[in-house]
């Protein structure tokens, strides 16, 4: 079985059709998953703000990503539990989708990045200039994240 006869099986699933079928159903979770983005976005923000010297200078990196931490939990959780659905709706079109690749490899990038490197890095004090590159890199891999899904239903 090849990758375009998994996308497929994936597309023909019931979620899927259902998806495709209603007239709101999309409309309803994508709602929902740009309303997660929103929550991503803003709990990256603050902490990257943070590590940047630009937000909350009174406060501690570490103390700001221990109150920002279930905020990019629970937005993490609402993506994948919107995404999934939004995917199996149209997978064939996201498996001939360059910008649904792009985006897959910096989501990927940024997990990795986010919890093997920033979190544990961040709760140790980095100190000025390794937190001014943390918060650079996570800004950038997450903005690409935001900005090739977004591109996901331009292209394709």
């Amino acid at each position: 079985m090849n990758w375009l006869e998994v996308f497929d099986a994936l597309e023909r699933t019931a979620v899927g059709q259902a998806i495709r079928e209603s007239l709101w159903l999309f409309p309803a979770i994508e709602a929902v998953h740009l309303l997660g983005l929103g929550l991503l976005g803003g709990s990256l923000l603050v902490v990257d703000l943070r590590l940047l010297g630009l937000g909350l200078r009174g406060r501690a990196p570490h103390l700001v990503l221990a109150d920002a931490r279930p905020w990019f939990l629970a937005a993490l959780a609402t993506m994948f539990a919107t995404g999934i659905p939004l995917f199996l709706s149209e997978a064939i079109k996201c498996f001939y989708n360059y910008s649904f690749w792009v985006k897959m490899i910096a989501l990927a990038t940024g997990l990795v990045f986010t919890f093997a490197i920033k979190h544990p890095l961040v709760r140790r004090d980095p100190g000025r200039l390794l937190g001014a590159v943390l918060g650079l890199a996570s800004l950038g891999v997450w903005f690409t994240v935001a900005a090739a899904g977004r591109w996901i239903g331009f292209s394709g």
